[in-house]
């Protein structure tokens, strides 16, 4: 039960020390950082959205000339 109780105790002291840390050393505000978050999930959405348009079109460009053929 000592060492339970000693592993939770260096658990939770590891965990604030952490979370100060994180705190003091983040480079932005919070509301900064949510900003660029958006910002990187809207691109990543973007680029995403446009890979996906052009291997569809790739895909249906492949399977009508493989349709043709086999005619």
């Amino acid at each position: 039960m000592n060492k339970l109780f000693s592993f939770m105790a260096g658990a939770m002291c590891g965990a604030l020390v952490g979370g100060v840390t994180a705190l003091l050393l983040t480079p932005a505000s919070g509301n900064d950082l949510r900003e660029q978050a958006v910002t990187k999930w809207e691109t990543a959405k973007k680029e995403a959205d446009e890979a996906r348009t052009q291997t569809r079109q790739l895909l249906e460009t492949e399977f009508e000339m493989l349709k043709s053929g086999a005619q």
